[in-house]
């Protein structure tokens, strides 16, 4: 076992296991889209990055192929860390906009513009299909080609596999696959449809820290002041009347 600082907190884990492991242990969420607990960590989709060390010396790293060492400082919702996963989110609905994982995570973490031109290509090259097929089903159907911008997965020569056995599991784990509420042909970008409230706490500390319960809880929310206007306006008398009439 080592010992690390989790979030302000000293934890044990696991010699061998990793920063994305031991955070889950512990109940702490952190997104993922190229992570399956069967498959070996690849690290390309970059939303579980998390900080670690402090100071100048701190540094984002992927959590699901980081391990864990003795004494490291591991800080999961900074607003660094906040920032990457908004930015990351942002390319991969400019990238793959129609997949409903995609938006459900853009919906989830508050991402509520997308600032880079739509292309709407059907790979994200997050690699799951690949390494599900390799690890698996013991196929190697398909892999990566090319490097790049011109990087894509195919089959050998671009040509039936004799390897294949159609047994869709590449379908099955492929986010791009799943296609999103409104159909391929969605008036926007971005759906929103399913958008979370944005915790404020994360403006006010470094720290996002709503361990426990809904956005809220720690009182931040309740002392921002447009939320204490809001609340005001509900307590009054008209406020009460005028919904009561409607």
């Amino acid at each position: 076992m080592v010992s690390l600082i989790l979030n302000g907190l000293e934890v044990q884990a696991e010699e061998g296991s990793t920063v994305l492991e031991t955070c889950r242990f512990y109940g702490i969420e952190i997104p993922t889209l190229c992570y399956n607990e069967g498959l070996q960590p690849y690290g390309g989709c970059r939303l579980c990055l998390v900080e670690i060390g402090t100071g100048d010396n701190s540094k984002l790293v992927s959590s699901c192929t980081y391990p864990v060492e003795e004494g490291l400082n591991v800080r999961t919702n900074t607003k660094r860390v906040v920032s990457a996963r908004k930015m990351m989110i942002e390319l991969l609905v400019s990238v793959c906009p129609q997949s409903k994982t995609i938006q459900d995570l853009a919906s989830k973490y508050h991402v509520t513009q997308v600032r880079f031109p739509a292309r709407n290509d059907d790979c994200i090259l997050c690699g799951l299909c690949v390494r599900m097929c390799k690890e698996q089903m013991q196929s190697g159907a398909i892999g990566f080609t090319e490097r790049g911008f011109k990087k894509k997965i195919v089959t050998p020569f671009n040509a039936r596999s004799e390897q294949c056995r159609l047994c869709g599991g590449c379908i099955y784990v492929c986010p791009a696959c799943q296609m999103r509420c409104q159909g391929p042909d969605a008036p926007t970008d971005l759906c929103s449809g399913c958008l979370s409230l944005e915790p404020s706490c994360i403006q006010t500390h470094d720290d996002y820290q709503c361990w426990m319960g809904t956005t809220g809880d720690c009182g931040t929310c309740e002392g921002r002041p447009d939320q204490r206007t809001r609340d005001a306006k509900r307590s009054t008398p008209n406020a009460k009347n005028n919904a009561s009439s409607k």
